[in-house]
């Protein structure tokens, strides 16, 4: 394996969001669930490790990016370095106390490495950086529903502040005149920041092709931290281009169906339409699942009922009002420790009766139920919807392997689930 680009996502869906935009950019990716324990297939440019570590304890999310770095550096080829991407969300989901500036931190003393930049610019999903202000389609960050993020809000804007806050190193700004002006001027902008002493540099983009004029500057940088965005323009720095072989996947066959746990405002109306579209649905109740019911096996026996007909939805997505209703109750963490349980036996049984087409919504939904499914890897396929591509993985319940795609709670237009499965008939 000649590996080029090494990858640490701190999320699942995250993790895929990148793949995605690497192979659209001409790259052959493999994603592993976790740090592989083993080799992984042969003939990849970029291995993607997923992590589920966005949330946890910053202590615990740098060991488990340590990890993730010391098995990606084993893999670069003699006389070549593995350059290291660390992948966070595009909207830079975080607290003050981290975890965006500790892992940076920790990768860049494993690394050696005393500059890196940081930007979650992700135009083609309406994630802007302008000034140092990260833009959710036309509002502030602080604007956006992820002020109201149950486990992440997001009540400030301006990155620069947000990730000085979580790191000891000092943070600086390549402003959007450094970067409309190209690869020299953002050169001579980090020469200039590192002489002022900064660590890490937010990096303003508010298209496609400021992230294109910003690729060539990030050659040979051992660290790049961003959104899934930068991935666009870093392929080209190993002399790949474009092409479809990069996303193909074997045939889709099977049944069809859709778990849904994110409460975003993206996926509340995915659930919406959905529904609205005369498919069957059926909603899980944290209560019962508190109170001990079994709510995941009425699910399937529900789901037994329909799959034949075409695709069904097992969802816990609500709106924000009632979540926090359940938290009071239950508290954040057991609410939502219950509901991802629930979900991943759902999607576990779900493949057991034959579902080959599976469709997650859900960052913390998608690791629970690909470590239910015990995927340990994924090759990466086709983009169904901006940073949501088909993926194929093989299972102990599906041996044959199944497509799966993991969508951020965040991400898709409304059709999105109906969407998905007619792309994946598309393209076969």
């Amino acid at each position: 394996m000649t590996l080029l680009l090494g990858c640490i996502a701190d999320d699942f869906t995250g993790a895929t969001d990148l793949a995605n935009n690497l192979v659209r950019a001409g790259m052959r990716v493999v994603q592993s669930i976790g740090v592989p324990c083993g080799p992984v297939d042969e003939g990849v440019d970029a291995v993607v490790v997923a992590l589920k570590s966005r949330t946890i304890a910053p202590r615990e999310a740098v060991a488990q990016s340590l990890h993730a770095l010391q098995w990606l550096r084993s893999q670069g080829t003699a006389g070549r370095a593995v350059q290291i991407y660390f992948k966070y969300c595009s909207t830079f989901d975080s607290t003050p106390q981290g975890n965006i500036g500790p892992v940076t931190e920790a990768l860049m003393q494993a690394l050696d490495c005393d500059f890196t930049i940081a930007t979650p610019a992700f135009p083609d999903n309406q994630r802007t950086v302008f000034k140092g202000h990260l833009f959710v389609g036309e509002q502030l960050l602080s604007d956006s529903g992820m002020r109201s993020h149950p486990l992440t809000p997001m009540t400030d804007a301006n990155l620069v502040r947000v990730l000085q806050a979580q790191t000891r190193r000092k943070v600086g700004l390549i402003d959007h005149v450094a970067v409309a002006a190209g690869e020299a001027a953002i050169r001579a902008r980090i020469a200039a920041l590192r002489a002022e002493g900064v660590g890490i540099a937010i990096v303003d983009a508010v298209s496609n092709d400021d992230l294109l004029r910003l690729g060539p500057a990030l050659a040979g940088m051992p660290l790049v931290t961003a959104g899934s965005g930068v991935a666009i323009a870093l392929p080209a720095n190993f002399g790949l281009q474009p092409t479809p072989q990069a996303a193909a996947l074997p045939p889709a066959v099977g049944l069809q169906a859709v778990v849904s746990g994110s409460c975003s405002v993206a996926t509340r109306a995915q659930v919406a339409h959905f529904i609205a579209s005369g498919r069957p649905a059926l909603a899980l109740d944290p209560l019962r699942l508190a109170a001990g019911e079994d709510e995941a096996g009425r699910a399937l026996a529900w789901a037994g009922q329909h799959l034949a007909s075409g695709p069904v939805l097992v969802y816990s997505t609500a709106e924000s009002s009632a979540v926090q209703a359940v938290q009071a109750r239950l508290g954040v963490e057991q609410a939502g420790a219950l509901v991802e349980q629930a979900l991943a036996a759902v999607a576990k049984g779900l493949a057991g009766m034959g579902v080959r087409q599976l469709v997650v919504a859900g960052g913390e939904t998608s690791g629970a139920c690909v470590q239910a499914l015990q995927i340990a890897q994924m090759r990466i396929g086709p983009q169904i919807d901006p940073g949501v591509p088909w993926c194929h993985a093989a299972s102990p319940v599906a041996p044959q392997g199944l497509h799966i795609t993991l969508k951020s709670g965040n991400f898709g237009t409304a059709d999105f689930f109906t969407k998905a499965f007619a792309a994946l008939a598309v393209t076969h």
